[in-house]
């Protein structure tokens, strides 16, 4: 298999000296919700995360990274980020605002550095999953070093699970 091309967010590690190991599944089939790229990966969905864009108010975005099988708190998500609201970002405006299309949205080397929480349980794992920038692409990381690196606070922001 052909080495997988380096992203911006593998640039932005490897400046940064931050340790990953980038990872490639099959998108073929057009399936990228991250139940499916878990189930790819082999890997268990709570520790594949999904990066979501938010909007507190004109201007205002925010990134939220947690569980692909779990939903984001929007009350819970505000709270963390210290604002009023928040709502997600719509489609049309994700590659505008983030530089990323839709199942290849990472929380490394966004367009700008927006506020960012991740969810608490990536502290019940040494390594997690994110995407790498691109559909197809993800990155095995510490938890705590992508918050370090992204300047990424720690809360509860998943919905209870039905």
């Amino acid at each position: 298999m052909p080495a997988q091309p380096k992203t911006n967010a593998c640039r932005l590690l490897d400046r940064a000296g931050v340790a990953y190991r980038l990872l490639s599944y099959d998108c073929g089939d057009g399936q990228i919700d991250g139940p499916s790229v878990a189930a790819k990966m082999g890997q268990n969905p709570a520790q594949v995360f999904k990066t979501l864009a938010t909007q507190a108010g004109p201007g205002d975005y925010r990134a939220f990274v947690l569980p692909c099988d779990r939903e984001l708190d929007l009350k819970a998500a505000a709270r963390a980020a210290g604002v009023k609201s928040v709502q997600m970002l719509p489609l049309k405006d994700l590659t505008r605002v983030t530089g990323y299309i839709r199942g290849g949205c990472s929380p490394l080397a966004m367009k700008k550095r927006y506020p960012t929480v991740i969810d608490q349980s990536c502290q019940n794992f040494d390594r997690i999953f994110v995407s790498a920038g691109k559909v197809g692409l993800q990155l095995e990381i510490n938890p705590q070093s992508l918050a370090q690196l992204v300047g990424a606070s720690l809360a509860d922001i998943a919905a209870e699970e039905a």
